[in-house]
């Protein structure tokens, strides 16, 4: 199966600015922590801009707080930017501002976990490693399983058999890992998968048997937007975002009209270090909020 998907990948892959050949290990990391739950046409803009403004390790970790929390602006839950700075300011403290090309130091990095130790062993360094994501397992569940989706949470069986697909050598390894990816965000894709300009049509066992439903949907559960703590968190952030100054309790309770979901939403962002609240210095004024300096 590996042949006809590099092949496919040399023709089709996306022109994408932390694959160019001027990338640097930092700027691959970044783009992967971005990436998280965050689609491509929405990172790329902000992760150009972001290298332009911090372009290495020791740039970002001497950044003001709520300066890269502006920065991260919509990419998701800002929590991964606290830990994404956290990283730059240890990878400038234990290994001279060069990110190590080791994993054992890589996981051992602030908001590195297992994934994204091998992404960046792979697309940064060149080095075999084992690249299972979202679009990866899909490939493979559907290709050598027979499975519409993969199961929602991954297993050690998975992740034995996408190591036995990855090539021994370094350098096709590395084109595997980013070429398995590639074709399940561009064609073997979870909701309307292009099977017609599938390089691997011909082996596929879920095609073979018909494109079966998915045997996990039972166990699936996606979860509105609407109304969710998420929601009111990045209301506030936006608020805190965009202002100039500390917000004033008051316009901070005008974001949302439920005050008991409004408050547990307040104290988790202040407990995840994303806002500080600035107590009055009388008991008749309220609050004040802001961003972390």
């Amino acid at each position: 199966m590996r042949d006809p998907v590099l092949a496919w990948f040399d023709a089709h892959a996306r022109d994408l600015p932390w694959r160019a050949p001027g990338r640097t290990p930092w700027g691959v990391l970044v783009s992967e922590v971005m990436l998280q739950q965050t689609p491509v046409v929405r990172v790329e803009p902000a992760w150009c801009a972001w290298m332009a403004r911090w372009p290495g390790p020791a740039d970002l970790a001497a950044a003001p707080t709520g300066d890269v929390l502006r920065a991260w602006d919509r990419l998701g839950y800002p929590r991964r930017a606290l830990r994404l700075q956290e990283c730059a300011r240890a990878v400038v403290e234990r290994h001279g501002g060069r990110l190590p090309a080791d994993e054992a130091r890589l996981l051992a990095l602030p908001g590195v976990g297992a994934y994204t130790a091998a992404a960046v062993l792979a697309f940064a360094f060149g080095r075999r490693s084992v690249v299972l994501d979202t679009n990866v397992r899909r490939v493979l569940a559907r290709t050598v399983a027979g499975e519409a989706l993969p199961a929602p949470t991954q297993t050690v069986a998975e992740t034995r058999l996408a190591a036995a697909y990855v090539p021994d050598d370094d350098a096709t390894a590395a084109r595997w890992a980013a070429a398995s990816m590639e074709l399940g965000a561009l064609v073997c894709t979870a909701r309307s998968p292009r099977c017609d300009a599938c390089p691997v049509r011909d082996v596929c066992r879920w095609v073979a048997a018909g494109r079966p439903g998915d045997l996990h949907a039972h166990r699936r559960r996606t979860q509105a937007f609407t109304g969710t703590d998420r929601q009111v968190r990045g209301r506030v952030m936006a608020l805190l975002r965009e202002a100039l100054g500390p917000v004033p309790a008051s316009a901070v309770d005008a974001v949302w009209p439920d005050p008991a979901q409004l408050a547990r939403c307040l104290d988790a962002l202040v407990a995840d270090g994303l806002v500080v609240r600035v107590e009055a210095a009388s008991v008749d004024d309220a609050p004040t909020y802001r961003l972390p300096h």
